[in-house]
């Protein structure tokens, strides 16, 4: 047998090299192999690194670079300010679940310290890991309504709780009727009427978007590049059709609007789908009144007949003449839950009251309320478990009056509160619910008689606003179900509000 030396002289050059490099390399090999790696365990990455979370984000994830001895991670995560979740695994990756959406207008801190790997567990080292501090922002607390200043009438008003900011979103030649914000909260979709026309009314409707120069760095996409604040564009005009009620999809990427032809007065107002970088197209489906997108963006929920239609929004020829579901016996509904497991409907009994049903996917309805007053609005809190409501009293008399009031159904323990109560008849109160679901916003107008102030901003269902301001209810829940309100006005003129997602 020949020796080592023998036949390193028999090799090239280039061999001896790549030779004397393998041996070189393998020290280092045998000493991991035999030790074990010494390097400290770390967090590889966290995906709300610097990013601004909405109510839609509920889940971070923190990366580490080797499997980890969960018990001890639990232990010593920290949160500033804490926010209540839960940890589930999926083998080096950790992900916090919230139990609720982070309150917004806050900047958070994540840390970890003294976590040890599985390996350092086990053996009872004192290995711990590499501190770890990782941090993010919710988005700012702001709202938007449309103003009732003198300077400022009837235009669309941006407010920044958080930076102590108003912006005026919409130029003086536009009067704003109605609108819905676009999820990221960067661009606002409007219904508005020209002052410059020789008789601006309804009749003369056309839809716009607007953008608010907010652009938030949310997890999962790219730094975004913001517009500047004001930027105009039409969506639909009103040449041929006039422009009535609309909605905007969940997802920002579908309009439906409800269309009168102008040929044909007095004719049936049909329904019109406007999806993202296409042309409005028309929706094949029977006449009907009330509609919402459903959350999932690719259906609609609408008062047609007899009940309550769930119509196909995905089908390109805008074909929806077949429902995918039917309710047969509610007149109007008013909202989903955020995930659409659930909906609350509106039954109109043979008494004359009014019932509030909820409805799930899966399951029986179940009825909530029964009053002999209205029924005006309803929206879920973020989890679904709390259901805020615009009721009214129904006050006998000489003459039937109306008397609105705020309320709160906890779903789970069926429990009924009164938040607020108005003390005189006030038709189209807005009030809507904070993306984190801690405050309530809502409007208190003064309307005018029939027949005057022609020229005065006006409700959705046509009445004259002489003076309104905007209140604001700040809710905590309690351990036994029920919720601490105080409630404030703001220095806010104006009607119609509604906070940012």
């Amino acid at each position: 047998m020949l020796a080592f030396p023998e036949i390193t002289k028999k090799l090239q050059p280039l061999d001896r090299a790549a030779l004397t490099a393998i041996v070189v390399l393998m020290v280092p090999i045998l000493v991991l192999a035999l030790g074990g790696d010494r390097t400290l365990p770390r967090v590889r990455d966290f995906s709300w690194q610097d990013r601004q979370v909405g109510a839609e984000d509920r889940a971070f994830i923190l990366t580490f670079n080797r499997p980890m001895d969960r018990n001890s991670v639990a232990e010593n995560l920290e949160i500033e300010p804490p926010l209540p979740g839960k940890i589930s695994w999926a083998a080096q990756r950790m992900v916090y679940t919230l139990e609720q959406p982070a309150p917004y207008g806050f900047e958070f801190s994540v840390k970890l310290a003294d976590a040890q790997d599985r390996l350092a567990a086990r053996q009872n080292t004192d290995t711990t890991i590499e501190p770890f501090q990782g941090n993010f922002s919710t988005r700012d607390r702001a709202l938007t309504y449309i103003s009732l200043n003198p300077s400022e009438e009837g235009q669309l008003v941006l407010y920044n709780f958080t930076q102590d900011r108003t912006t005026v979103l919409t130029p003086a030649d536009l009067r704003v009727m109605d609108y819905r914000i676009y999820p990221k909260g960067d661009r606002i979709l409007f219904s508005a009427v020209d002052r410059r026309s020789q008789k601006p009314g309804l009749a003369d409707v056309q839809l716009y978007t607007v953008t608010t120069g907010i652009a938030p760095n949310v997890p999962g996409e790219s730094a975004p590049k913001p517009e500047p604040v004001g930027k105009i564009r039409r969506v639909l005009d009103n040449q041929e059709y006039q422009n009535l009620k609309f909605d905007l999809s969940p997802d920002g990427k579908t309009i439906v609007v409800q269309r009168a032809d102008r040929r044909n007065p007095g004719g049936t107002a049909r329904l019109w789908v406007i999806r993202e970088g296409e042309k409005p197209q028309p929706l094949t489906s029977e006449p009907g009144g009330i509609f919402i997108i459903a959350p999932n963006s690719q259906e609609l929920a609408i008062a047609q007949g007899q009940g309550i239609s769930i119509l196909p929004l995905d089908n390109p020829k805008g074909d929806a003449t077949k429902p995918l579901e039917f309710f047969p016996k509610y007149g109007k509904i008013l909202a989903f839950t955020r995930d659409g497991s659930a909906a609350v409907m509106v039954k109109y009994n043979t008494d004359y009251t009014r019932s509030l049903y909820l409805v799930p996917n899966q399951g029986d309805a179940q009825e909530i309320i029964n009053t002999k007053g209205s029924i005006l609005s309803a929206q879920f809190d973020p989890t679904g478990r709390i259901l805020y409501c615009v009721l009214t009293d129904l006050i006998e008399g000489e003459k039937y009056k109306e008397v609105p009031y705020l309320a709160a159904i906890n779903l789970a323990e069926q429990k009924f509160q009164r938040l607020f109560e108005f003390k005189t008849p006030q038709p189209d109160i807005a009030a809507h619910l904070s993306p984190d679901g801690l405050s309530l916003i809502f409007d208190r107008l003064a309307t005018a008689p029939p027949g005057e102030s022609a020229n005065a901003p006006r409700t959705s269902s046509g009445t004259a606003i002489v003076s309104g301001r905007l209140w604001l209810l700040l809710l905590a829940e309690t351990e036994n179900g029920t919720l601490d309100v105080e409630g404030d006005e703001l220095p806010l003129v104006g009607f119609s509000p509604r906070w940012l997602p």
